[in-house]
């Protein structure tokens, strides 16, 4: 099973499994993993899922939709590797993302 590692802002590093199909934000919920709210629960439909998605993987995600985009523009310290976390749907070929929680969401 494909694995994803969380890392918070101090640096702390967990990794879990999400099964394939299931997003990031469902996998970081489903672990208790802090720093990934989600209170719209996988909708889109607001920020509280934001993370920083490591250089090394972030060219392999399809790209933002103007949704995603629009969400982003209420997330604290947006970055060029800004997701939400939500919109990341595990695969195999994803195993071991890393993605990184910022401070405040």
């Amino acid at each position: 099973m494909p694995k994803v590692i969380f890392i918070d802002h101090e640096g702390n590093k967990r990794e879990i499994e999400a099964k394939p199909g299931t997003t990031v934000m469902e996998a970081a919920v489903q672990n208790l993993v802090p720093g990934i709210d989600a209170d719209c629960g996988g909708a889109c439909a607001c920020a509280t899922c934001h993370v920083y998605v490591d250089e090394a993987w972030f060219e392999k995600l399809k790209a933002r939709d103007d949704m995603e985009d629009s969400m982003l523009d209420f997330a604290e310290d947006v970055r060029p590797t800004s997701r939400l976390s939500c919109q990341i749907q595990m695969t195999d070929e994803l195993d071991g993302i890393t993605v990184t929680t910022p401070e405040i969401q």
